[in-house]
Parts: structure tokens; C-alpha cells; sequence
């Protein structure tokens, strides 16, 4: 699978018909597809920030119990925070060639971020500066992509040109690493469910996995179209497992005990890219659609089933959402943009009120 993913040059946009989602079957062994969203929209407010440091590609935040918002520079090599009251900016040298892919905050405030370039993962204490290095054990594996903790002292991660999960143990940095069977599966999205089970994508196949935390063996459940390739996930409160489907375009949900897959249309159709997701708590899905110009900050309700806000990202277009926070105290997501920017989605309280499903 090429690393530059083309998008279907010919495809069916979304319907606005104001009413429920209404399922279409496909062929023999597609998932059911849904192509009408509601017509109404609950708006969303949205806050950037600009980086100081140019085109550095500021990405993947995460908020502390101080209420400062983590950040890596991918390509300008840093890690920094930004403070929202005041606007200030705050940013620490790491290691040349690090190029950091995506960070995390553990419990004790320690700032845990992948060296996407160089093989390894970094331990940033804010108060003293310290850089701690874990590097991968498998010279192989020197693309670890995004981490995920369990709260129990454990982290998860991506690595996905090497074709690797690894498991991370905070006390003591050993790292555990499995190598998937599938050729070109490419993991990158993760993230875990109530169970404590954690689940990732395969970018480079139609295929979703779950990983257990203790045995670290994997298994594989195939998504129905051959076309899809599925870039970011979230689970809602039911355990079902939520993905994106960058090049097709669609939202769809996985439900764990029977492998069935239900999709539905993005909003913008075959070319909305949709690439970062969340998932707030109230089980709304929150997708940004980077194909359009500018992006496009996407509610759907679960419960639902129906797409219910759409909000351009105005005022710098964004070019590419990757990763996203949600901040469940101040009821906020927050992300980084290619067009070097912070930025803020101040959500809308519960969700549209509920009706029947199709």
C-alpha cells in the first residue's frame, strides 16, 4: 500500500433530508451504509491559537490538571504547552532527530512523548526539564506513532511503518513489543474500552484489532469493504468500537461481539477525508473532514445515529486535523493544524434531542 492514499474520484455526497438516518443495504458482505443527515445544526465554537515556532507542525495535545494544553512540534522538534488564559506559549528542547509524533500527560504530571524518527520514547519532567529515554528495544521499530495509558502504569503504542504495538511499563521502562502477521497493516490510531482491552487500527489493510494487555497477542477483525482504511478510533460507553474511514469517507461502528459493521456518510461525502476523531461523554462522535477547504469540525450522536453540527475551521483552514483531546471538565476538544495553529472546540451541552432509529 503506497504511503499517499487517493481518494475515489467519483463517489455519492451525503443527502440533507432533515429526517433519521436511514440504512442502505450493499452487496453481499458490505456494511449497511447510511447516506442522509439531519439538516438542523448545533453550532460549535471554535478558538485558534497561532504557534509561534513556524511550520513546525504543532499536533496531537493534551491537557494537564494545571489546565496547560501538551503539544509536540513534529517537525520543529519540540515539546511546549500553551497556557489559554494568557496566550503563552512555553516550549522544551529535545533531541535533534526526534521529530515527535504524539505525547500524553501520566497521573504524576510526567509528559510521555514518541520519537517517531529515532526509536524511542521520551519521560519529560515539566518542573526540572529531565529527558528520561526508553528506546526500542528492536532497532527495527524506530517509528513508535501514538501512546495511550491505562491508568494502571502501562502505555500502548502504534508503531506503523514497522508493523508493530508495543507495551511500555512506566516503572520500570521495559517495552514489549508484537509484530503483526498482517503485511502492510500499518497501526496508528489506539486507544482502550471499559474492559481494558485495547484496540487500534490497521491503516494499511480494511482491518481493526484488539490487543490483550496482559498475553500482548492480537486479533484481527475484517472490515467489509476492501477499500477502507481506517486512520483513527474511539469506543463510546457500550464498548462498540468507532473508526474513520479516511478514504471512503465514512463514520462506522464495530460491534466487538458480532464483528458487524455499520456505516454512515460523512457529511462531506466520498472526499471528506475524515481523519481525527473523539468521542465526548455523552457518546458523540467528533470527526474532522480534511478534505474540504477549510476543515470541517463534524458532530454525530450515537444514540441518534444522525450527524447533527458541522463547523468550518475558519480562520486557518486547518489542512490537516490528526489527532484529538477531549477535555471532559470544561467540555472542550482541542487539536493541532497543519496551518500551525492550537485550536479549541467548545462543545455544545448533551446532544440533539433523541429520536427513532431507522
Amino acid at each position: 500500500m503506497p504511503s499517499t492514499l487517493k481518494l475515489p474520484a467519483v463517489a455519492a455526497l451525503a443527502l440533507f433530508t432533515g429526517g433519521v438516518l436511514a440504512p442502505r443495504g450493499g452487496a453481499p458482505g458490505q456494511a449497511p451504509t447510511v447516506r442522509a443527515i439531519q439538516d438542523t445544526n448545533v453550532p460549535v465554537r471554535i478558538t485558534e491559537w497561532k504557534v509561534p515556532w513556524e511550520q513546525s507542525r504543532p499536533r496531537d495535545p493534551y491537557v494537564d490538571a494545571r489546565g496547560r494544553v501538551w503539544f509536540v512540534g513534529q517537525e520543529g522538534n519540540y515539546v511546549a504547552y500553551l497556557e489559554p488564559n494568557s496566550g503563552h506559549f512555553e516550549q522544551y528542547t529535545i533531541d535533534p532527530g526526534t521529530f515527535p509524533h504524539n505525547l500524553i500527560v501520566a497521573q504524576d504530571g510526567m509528559v510521555w512523548y514518541s520519537g517517531n524518527r529515532n526509536g524511542m520514547i521520551g519521560k519529560l519532567n515539566p518542573d526540572t526539564r529531565a529527558i528520561t529515554r526508553y528506546p526500542i528495544p528492536d532497532s527495527g521499530v524506530r517509528d513508535p506513532h501514538t501512546l495511550f495509558a491505562d491508568g494502571k502504569g502501562r502505555i500502548f503504542f502504534t508503531a506503523q511503518q514497522a508493523g508493530y504495538v508495543g507495551r511500555l511499563t512506566m516503572s520500570s521502562g521495559k517495552i514489549d513489543l508484537l509484530k503483526l502477521s498482517t503485511p502492510g497493516a500499518r497501526p496508528y490510531g489506539i486507544s482502550m474500552n471499559s474492559k481494558g482491552e485495547v484496540w487500534f487500527n490497521e491503516f494499511g489493510v480494511n482491518r481493526i484489532a484488539r490487543l490483550d494487555p496482559e498475553s500482548m497477542k492480537a486479533t484481527e477483525f475484517p472490515l467489509p469493504d476492501p477499500k477502507t482504511r481506517d486512520r483513527r478510533i474511539a469506543i463510546t460507553s457500550d464498548d462498540a468500537v468507532w473508526y474513520v474511514d479516511y478514504v471512503r469517507g465514512y463514520l462506522a461502528r464495530l460491534d466487538p461481539s458480532t464483528g458487524k459493521v455499520r456505516e454512515f456518510q460523512c457529511p462531506g461525502g466520498a472526499a471528506a477525508a475524515p481523519y481525527a476523531l473523539a468521542v465526548d461523554d455523552n457518546d458523540r462522535l467528533w470527526l474532522v473532514e480534511t478534505g474540504p477547504r477549510p476543515n470541517k469540525f463534524v458532530g454525530f450522536d450515537s444514540k441518534t445515529e444522525r450527524f447533527f453540527s458541522v463547523t468550518p475551521i475558519a480562520e486557518s483552514g486547518a489542512f490537516a486535523v490528526r489527532h484529538m483531546f477531549f477535555h471532559k471538565p470544561n467540555n472542550e476538544i482541542w487539536f493541532g493544524t497543519d496551518a500551525n495553529t492550537i485550536g479549541r472546540a467548545k462543545l455544545p451541552p448533551g446532544g440533539p434531542k433523541a429520536a427513532p432509529k431507522a
